[in-house]
């Protein structure tokens, strides 16, 4: 097990169970109970929580407001654009329906439905967090060190982490 004096610092498997609100306090996400687990300094989780993290120990709990750029980025709006609404086939779209396309290039991407109005679909690119302050609510629920395994690929393998 691990020292009782372990801090989340680079390299650390760090689980957390989170609360993630808006500006009005309206809760967008939430662990649920079930601990996220990431691997420090590797990019596993947004810039913003991943620095506000640093140094925290097993048990403690903090409260972090991040912003737009140290989050899911500011709204693009070239993101925004139409594509006929033929193109959808059977399935009608609907506002706030979360839609996988594919670029010119093969490149995979989700896109939120805006809205539908003369045979077009208007379409959103943007992360659904993109440009939101955010406020998470933390509790640090276990630390341990990483595995080679884990420092090569990058993210933490078994119960809340990537499986292969």
């Amino acid at each position: 097990m691990m020292a009782a004096d372990s801090v989340i610092e680079k390299d650390k498997v760090v689980s957390i169970n989170y609360v993630l609100k808006d500006n009005k306090g309206t809760i967008m996400d939430s662990s649920q109970g079930q601990p996220l687990s990431y691997l420090q300094g590797h990019n596993n989780i947004i810039p913003g929580l991943e620095q506000a993290l640093l140094g925290l120990k097993v048990g403690e709990q903090k409260q972090v407001q991040i912003a737009p750029q140290d989050g899911y980025g500011e709204l693009n709006p070239e993101l925004r654009f139409t594509i006929p609404l033929d193109q959808f086939g059977e399935q009608a779209p609907q506002p706030g329906m979360m839609v996988q396309l594919n670029t010119d290039r093969g490149e995979n991407f989700m896109a939120t439905v805006l809205k539908v109005e003369n045979g077009e679909v208007f379409m959103d690119g943007n992360h659904p967090l993109a440009g939101q302050e955010l406020f998470f609510d933390i509790q640090v629920t276990e630390i341990r060190n990483a595995s080679q395994e884990e420092l090569t690929h990058g993210h933490p393998h078994g119960p809340g982490g990537h499986h292969h």
